[in-house]
């Protein structure tokens, strides 16, 4: 396929990043093909990280279209002009790296693979502060052998990425779908990741725009219990009431269902504060200490619900990265939409 073909499908097909931003794809692809005229080299990364609590889609993916994925960032190093392309991260966490070394190398040898095989370099993440260590620009400095922490944006990757130069990097998800795309099988599906007090958890693929109802009704785990989800991550996502789910899943596409009566609701709350007090790389002194006092104010029988927010309210305002910032996002949709108490934002 020549650029523009490549590109045209990409852009008909309407393809959005699955790594969260939901960056349109074609967009990042031209800023990096643009950037890389101006250089001699530039990089591409495969983001198998997928350090979100309860979030398991990359290795199914990877486990049943691994052919499909290696074909996807063959495109990519094509359409950037594989010479200028210097090296392919693949970016895994440690078990996705123990469990699938083998089997990237014994494809990796087919005739098609040829031209990318002498550049691909494996790259393990480091397992703490796990969280941070799967965003993009944090990254960039892992692999770079610097400080775990994001970096202030811009410049973009896309632009001034690793060491400097342009840089590629989309998850293992996004790679499989620009396959499916090259060959005009794309068809607007996405991988959903459904677990939790559900019949029948695992990962399905349906339509991105299916309501999360009907998603849950076609996978066979809706239930008639009283129960509410968590969507786009065990951690960071945003928690809606069994009324509320006639929108689309966002972000990660993750669907965690909670059975409303057997919930604890100060083990809840406890679990993701104690993920955010954990995975603080420590840079930002708001998400430091912030996330520390939550969870300590979490575990004590009574605490100052007026204090709780403000310190909620500060992490959303003032936190550098994404982290501290999405902190308030389960926080504060739980209390509203599960336990129907007026929270002031």
């Amino acid at each position: 396929m020549t650029k523009t073909e490549i590109i045209k499908r990409i852009e008909n097909a309407g393809l959005a990043g699955r790594g969260g931003a939901s960056f349109p794809v074609s967009w990042k692809w031209k800023s990096v093909a643009e950037s890389l005229k101006s250089e001699k080299e530039g990089y591409i990364i495969l983001n198998a990280a997928e350090g979100e609590p309860g979030v398991k889609k990359d290795q199914y993916i990877l486990d049943n279209y691994l052919n499909e994925v290696l074909n996807g960032i063959l495109l990519a190093d094509s359409y950037l002009t594989s010479n200028k392309i210097k090296k392919i991260f693949l970016y895994l966490n440690k078990d996705y790296l123990k469990q699938f070394k083998k089997r990237i190398n014994k494809e990796l040898e087919k005739k098609a693979f040829k031209s990318i095989k002498d550049k691909i370099e494996y790259f393990v993440k480091p397992s703490y502060p796990g969280y941070i260590s799967g965003e993009e620009s944090a990254i960039l400095n892992i692999i770079e052998g610097k400080k775990i922490r994001p970096r202030l944006k811009p410049p973009y990757p896309s632009c001034k990425g690793l060491y400097s130069k342009p840089t590629l990097m989309q998850n293992v998800e996004t790679f499989y779908d620009i396959s499916l795309v090259s060959r005009n099988e794309y068809n607007g599906q996405r991988f959903y990741y459904i677990n939790g007090n559900v019949k029948k958890p695992g990962v399905y693929r349906f339509f991105s725009d299916l309501p999360i109802e009907e998603v849950l009704k076609r996978s066979g785990n809706y239930t008639d219990e009283s129960f509410f989800v968590q969507v786009g991550g065990q951690a960071s996502g945003e928690v809606l009431n069994s009324d509320q789910l006639f929108v689309p899943a966002e972000s990660t596409a993750s669907i965690m269902v909670y059975n409303k009566k057997r919930t604890d609701e100060k083990k809840l709350i406890k679990f993701w504060l104690r993920f955010y007090q954990k995975e603080s790389c420590g840079n930002c002194s708001i998400c430091r200490e912030g996330t520390y006092r939550l969870y300590e104010m979490i575990k004590k029988d009574e605490y100052d619900k007026k204090l709780f927010f403000e310190i909620v309210s500060s992490l959303k305002e003032t936190s550098f990265c994404a982290l501290g910032a999405s902190l308030p996002v389960p926080i504060y949709s739980y209390f509203k939409n599960v336990l129907k108490e007026k929270i002031v934002e």
